[in-house]
């Protein structure tokens, strides 16, 4: 099995405040805002538990979908990481889906604290129609953007430039855009919170 013997890359603890969850009437920004969206079945919330050191901080399910709202976590009282419904499942209601549709248009949209947009993706499988679209979008809006490729762990090591390489034209970014990244051995964290300091730092006088 691909990935059996990977290191696992030591990750520092974070200091995580639960804000909330929201569809509506957001509280106001106390810093600067890193979203996270993706497919709900990528692999969100383990990942933000992975990049805050923690199991507990982001609900991981069996049943993709289960995030229904956006749910905002300050981290180290420096960030507020804010978890996106799951897009693209299907055993979701059509109406539910367009409500968090919405929801999420109108946070990427309108939010002026929002400094960084993290758009997840499997990197077992090619580009998909909804992560083009979403990336399209933000991209045209000019929101600053890092792909994340979850499930790294699962593609073998010799085939990862090559997935990465795939995924990158196949969602037509430049290829240090995508990230490699394991919730399991923590492959990226460092990169991702590398990548979230720089976009989320106070300018300089």
């Amino acid at each position: 099995m691909a990935g059996k013997n990977e290191p696992t890359f030591p990750v520092r603890p974070r200091r995580v405040e639960f804000l909330g969850s929201f569809t509506t009437g957001l509280p106001a920004a106390r810093h600067p805002e890193v979203a996270f969206a993706g497919r709900s079945n990528v692999g969100k919330s383990s990942a933000l538990n992975a990049l805050v050191g923690s199991h507990k901080v982001a609900r991981v399910s069996k049943t993709p979908g289960r995030t229904q709202a956006l749910n905002l976590f300050v981290v180290d009282e420096k960030v507020t990481f804010v978890d996106l419904p799951g897009y693209g499942y299907a055993k979701v209601p059509v109406e539910v889906q367009a409500q968090w549709k919405a929801a999420i248009e109108r946070y990427l949209g309108q939010r002026e604290a929002l400094a960084l947009v993290v758009c997840l993706v499997d990197a077992r499988h090619d580009a998909q129609a909804k992560d083009r679209e979403l990336i399209g979008g933000l991209r045209a809006a000019g929101l600053p953007l890092l792909v994340v490729a979850t499930k790294m762990d699962k593609v073998p090591r010799g085939q990862r430039a090559r997935q990465r390489k795939l995924l990158a034209e196949g969602l037509g970014v430049p290829v240090e855009v995508v990230q490699p990244f394991s919730s399991e051995t923590r492959l990226g964290v460092a990169e991702v919170w590398a990548v979230i300091e720089e976009a989320t730092a106070s300018p300089t006088a």
